[in-house]
């Protein structure tokens, strides 16, 4: 799908025909056993047969939806040597926009080499524009930030002449590089030591919580932070830390250097402040002010850039003359630097990022995930799609007219105050929409919804890496925030059955719902769970006899699925125990994280509830990290998640071993029984870890003992109660 002069082209991924008649065989299998279920309902055990059709109507029903996922998957290929030799030196303009918001979650040193690596693009300087949007409101930050301004004059120019990547200085340098008695030698040997001690004096002020009065001295920006000043209430700080479009601001070689820019917004008591949402809308604001450039690259404050080439790819999307003037936005996949080899928590997505995402751009559709993306300025500002949208070249002199910094930093930091977006459109037709914890999708839906085209883009190079959770309590507090903002949107004017109807395929709005409608599997993922085991303690059979016919539909059904799920993640790349560690992972997050979203959502529907934005932390203690290396699970925390595991384990534990008894004493158990024993002996191989963690870790990532203790009292209660 493309021709001689196009600047990507896009291809179907191999194998449909046989995908779809895989699926038409599955679905036939998911048909015949609601059938069943309708015509043998049992006098004895009737609520429980009714539990389980209804568990089973809710996973076929989301198996559908799921399938656009992978029903037209396809993949692009950008030719950013066609992209060079047709613009030269008229390539558009980027601003870079990275968003933090605690020093403390967030260390500013992790933060700076974040910037130091968009800075470090192999893209003209004169032609970008990187913007640290601080929500934190810290001096800390601001310090780190202007000690990175300083380093950049040794770090860009010495990544770009050596082309070392990746050029996230902390990541650099915490590799094994071999190096010899070498002019690269020495300018590397240099350039660490001014990085260790640029990042020692950054920890250290971060330690003390304060910056040095000495330094303070060193720039007018530290005036703003005085007694009055604090987190929640603070005047609008915005410092024009390298003015990229002033001659004289070079690096050590005399090499532009990019513009750099601090923004923390004004936020008072009383004034919504929108998270996330309302930060990328002040930097959407001010930054039209200062370069106005018509590219906008947002990442999160650890997703580092990966590829110093990543813009050049992006643009061929943009710039592309057949297809790019429709494009919105390009949006990379989410990847991590500190996956273990079989990842026990699942945080890779490998058939995700390479199979349902790329399924989703199939039916033109592509999620905005909060970073890791490149928009189109006007499709980003609330602009509907017009086929006369053109992106021109330019740089940072091209928008300020003559203004000096000053100038530029008192216009523009107006922008960023409370009252600016009053009685506007922001957070509604403009920027980011408001109102709900996953701002992203829902501002992607809308921005499809008005005539523009996304692309999904997963290179082969990763373009961004970032830092995965590596413990269990952040992993699923991680997912409930977003599983809860996403199931919101279903349940709002922003459903893309409502909002998108006419606007975007409907592959595509079954695609969204494979996301919105996480916590609705929690309901079936736990009768499965619970309802089997209960039953198989009271010797009530809820599936077809061994010996029937009607079973073969509920094996074939298991099975085709589980087959194609282990045949799909390996030959994306991932390991047999890394696919049997996503399993683990689907089945706790549906029983845990989906499970509280549900019940956290139906209370803010009915009022007894209000959202908020919960950050993880984006660093553990030292004896943490080396388990999770290692690959244990931590599980030391006390948290409710924790209790419902362990229960759950301990339920389908106490359940198989009964049951085996069962089929030792009576034979004529076993024709009836052993499809619950089955379902319970896959939830006790999946909850091998837990039960590890209960009678063999003596470690602080073992099963605490209030954990431990709760979920025996629990289970063993159901277990008596369902026998006697």
């Amino acid at each position: 799908m493309r021709g001689d002069g196009d600047l990507f082209e896009t291809r179907a991924a191999r194998g449909r025909a046989a995908h779809r008649a895989l699926c038409i065989t599955v679905l036939a299998g998911i048909v015949s056993v609601w059938v069943y279920r309708l015509g043998h309902i049992p006098q004895g055990g009737r609520y429980s047969w009714i539990a389980m059709l209804c568990a089973e109507l809710l996973f076929g029903f989301y198996w559908i939806i799921s399938q656009s996922g992978r029903w037209t998957v396809v993949y692009r290929y950008p030719f950013k040597d066609r992209l060079s030799s047709r613009y030269g030196e008229k390539l558009p303009a980027v601003d870079v926009f990275v968003c933090t918001a605690d020093p403390v979650l967030e260390p500013p040193s992790l933060v700076v080499s974040t910037v130091l690596s968009v800075m470090s693009y192999n893209y003209p300087s004169q032609k970008l524009s990187v913007y640290l949007s601080d929500d934190g409101g810290s001096q800390l930050t601001f310090y780190a930030l202007f000690e990175a301004s300083t380093f950049s004059k040794y770090w860009i120019p010495f990544s770009k002449k050596y082309n070392v990547e990746p050029r996230s200085p902390a990541i650099y340098f915490s590799q094994t590089i071999v190096v010899d008695d070498s002019s690269f030698a020495r300018e590397w040997a240099n350039v660490k030591q001014l990085y260790e001690e640029m990042k020692g004096r950054i920890d250290s002020a971060a330690a003390k919580g304060c910056v040095p009065e000495h330094i303070r001295n060193q720039h007018k920006g530290f005036s703003e932070w005085n007694s009055k000043v604090e987190k929640q209430d603070h005047q609008s700080i915005l410092q024009i830390l390298i003015d990229g479009w002033n001659p004289e601001a070079t690096d050590v070689e005399g090499n532009r250097l990019p513009t750099l820019v601090y923004l923390s917004r004004e936020k008072r008591p009383g004034w919504p402040h929108n998270f996330k949402a309302g930060s990328m809308n002040a930097l959407i604001r001010v930054s039209s002010e200062i370069s106005n450039a018509p590219i906008i690259l947002n990442v999160d404050c650890d997703m580092y850039s990966n590829d110093p080439d990543a813009i050049n790819d992006a643009l061929c999307f943009f710039l592309d003359e057949k297809h790019g003037s429709q494009t919105c936005y390009v949006q990379y996949p989410q990847q991590y630097n500190n996956i273990t080899k079989n990842d026990i928590y699942g945080n890779q997505n490998f058939a995700t990022n390479d199979i349902e995402l790329s399924g989703l751009d199939g039916f033109g559709v592509a999620l905005y995930v909060g970073t890791g993306c490149f928009h189109r300025r006007e499709s980003l500002s609330g602009k509907k799609f017009s086929v006369n949208h053109r992106i021109e070249s330019g740089d940072v002199e091209d928008n300020i007219k003559g203004k000096s910094k000053e100038e530029l930093e008192n216009t523009a930091k107006v922008l960023a105050n409370c009252s600016y977006e009053k009685g506007t459109s922001w957070g509604k037709e403009m920027g980011l929409v408001y109102g709900c914890p996953v701002e992203d999708i829902v501002t992607g839906l809308s921005i499809q919804c008005r005539g523009w085209k996304p692309v999904y883009y997963n290179p082969s190079k990763h373009a961004f890496k970032g830092v995965a959770p590596t413990t269990l309590d952040v992993s699923l507090i991680q997912f409930t925030r977003w599983s809860e903002g996403m199931f919101q949107i279903f349940l709002s004017k922003y459903c893309p059955f409502i909002l998108g109807r006419g606007k975007i395929s409907f592959g595509g709005q079954m695609g969204y719902c494979i996301y919105l409608l996480w916590p609705m599997l929690s309901l079936p993922t736990l009768c499965y769970a619970i309802i089997p085991a209960l039953a198989l303690l009271r010797d009530v059979p809820l599936f077809p006899k061994v010996s029937s016919f009607w079973i073969i539909p509920f094996a074939y059904v298991f099975t085709a699925k589980t087959a194609y799920s282990l045949a799909e993640d390996v030959a994306v790349g991932d390991t047999l125990k890394g696919w049997w560690n996503v399993q683990r992972m689907v089945v706790i997050r549906r029983v845990t994280a989906y499970f509280l979203a549900l019940i956290e959502t139906v209370m803010r529907v009915v009022g007894l509830s209000q959202s908020a934005f919960v950050l993880t932390a984006k660093v553990v203690d030292d004896e943490a990290e080396k388990r999770y290396r290692k690959g244990l699970i931590e599980f030391g925390s006390s948290s409710i998640m924790m209790i419902i595991i362990a229960t759950l384990a301990l339920l389908n534990l106490f359940a198989l071993g009964w049951g085996a008894v069962k089929l030792c004493c009576a034979s004529e158990a076993f024709d009836k029984l052993l499809p619950q024993l089955a379902i319970c002996g896959v939830w006790v191989m999946l909850n091998l870890p837990v039960y590890e963690a209960f009678f063999c870790r003596r470690d602080k990532g073992s099963m605490p003992l209030p954990v431990t203790f709760k979920s025996l009292v629990i289970a063993s209660t159901a277990v008596l109660v369902s026998v006697y």
